[in-house]
């Protein structure tokens, strides 16, 4: 079997490349130039060392026009639009098992191999179903990631440390040898060098607005004789100015500037160009969302209502929840236990036992 290794030039990747080649496929190590920054210059020289030290052909592929287009473009449009979006989630569908894919298997690739810590399962030889599962380290566990995957891509994936855990990799890594080891740890998005409000900045700009606050009913109360030329509806009143509702997401507590807090981000009002905050943590809890754009690995529409397990991050913890149908590809998600800080633009990710169902984008949270 031939396989193209997808080698970017951390630990996970040049394991997963080393174990295939033991295993006696025919390797082919291939780094993809997705941006000109530094996490891709020293990627792709580690990556060149891992496929010289293991002795396999090596080659790079220039997608950085593709990658522009369908992820950086994709993530300054949602921020503009007052959502948070999870950018690894669509360039694992668009660019690693899309476009990369179709490239190596028009070189004569069997399948494509990378370190993500996930499991695929094929579970009918006859239909050729495949099933995506949970890796054996669940604190590294990627799955969540590759929610947008269908059959057609997983028949074509091998993911060869998916029954390993981190120290058992970083164990292998040493024992074969790889110049890896002293590799960096990967960066939260790969193509911003700086911070995400600095990359915001450059591309977005400024668009000052007001910050107002949610005003709880004792605060009415309370406070109605102080609030009265700060108010500007029943519920909200100023207590600031923002730079424009790009750099904010829900949730987040650090880097709103104003004084008397702690306050939260609790919402964005696009059209008056409003940011809403909160001094309540508890108004960050939600039950229910909405999510479009949902894809179900199997390629099969499940029977609904459907209980389920399901997060709304990648760090998040597992939780008890139960799918309606509202239209096509769009469901109504309704948690056993309020979830806190539903995000606009985030994945939320299904789970039955240890398979990965599928997943969703975060439309919006229902109070």
């Amino acid at each position: 079997m031939n396989v193209f290794c997808a080698i970017s030039g951390g630990i996970d990747s040049a394991v997963a490349t080393a174990l295939l080649k033991k295993e006696g496929f025919k390797i082919t190590g291939v780094f993809m130039r997705l941006a000109d920054t530094l996490h891709f210059f020293e990627g792709e020289k580690r990556a060149k060392k891992v496929a010289q030290t293991l002795k396999i052909p090596f080659l790079v592929l220039d997608l950085r026009k593709e990658f522009k287009k369908k992820i950086v473009d994709y993530f300054l449009k949602e921020y503009k639009i007052g959502n948070t979006p999870n950018p690894c989630v669509l360039c694992n569908k668009e660019i690693k098992f899309g476009i990369l894919l179709e490239k190596v298997l028009s070189l004569g690739a069997d399948f494509i191999a990378t370190g993500h810590y996930a499991r695929i399962k094929k579970i009918d030889k006859n239909s050729g179903k495949f099933i995506l599962l949970r890796a054996k380290d669940k604190e590294k566990d990627q799955s969540y990631f590759l929610w947008m995957l269908n059959q057609k891509q997983l028949k074509r994936i091998l993911f060869p440390i998916g029954n390993f855990t981190r120290k058992e990799v970083e164990n292998l890594a040493k024992k074969f040898k790889l110049p890896v080891l002293k590799a960096k740890k990967s960066v939260e998005i790969c193509f911003i060098q700086t911070t995400i409000n600095d990359f915001l900045k450059k591309y977005l700009k400024e668009n000052p607005g007001l910050i107002v606050e949610k005003i709880s009913s004792k605060d009415k109360q309370k406070r109605s004789h102080i609030l009265e030329n700060m108010r500007i509806s029943d519920n909200l009143k100023v207590v600031g100015n923002h730079r424009g509702l790009w750099f904010y997401t829900i949730g987040q507590r650090k880097g709103i500037l104003l004084s008397g807090g702690p306050y939260f981000v609790l919402d964005k009002d696009l059209k008056k160009n409003l940011l809403v905050v909160t001094k309540n943590e508890r108004d960050l809890y939600k039950k229910e969302l909405i999510c479009k754009n949902v894809n179900w690995i199997s390629g099969e529409k499940p029977k609904l209502p459907l209980k389920v397990k399901a997060k709304i991050r990648y760090k998040t913890e597992l939780a008890k929840a139960t799918l309606y149908p509202i239209k096509n590809k769009v469901l109504k998600v309704v948690f056993e236990k309020p979830q806190k800080a539903i995000t606009p633009g985030q994945s939320v990710v299904f789970y039955k036992g240890e398979e990965l169902l599928g997943g969703g984008i975060i439309y919006g949270s229902l109070d």
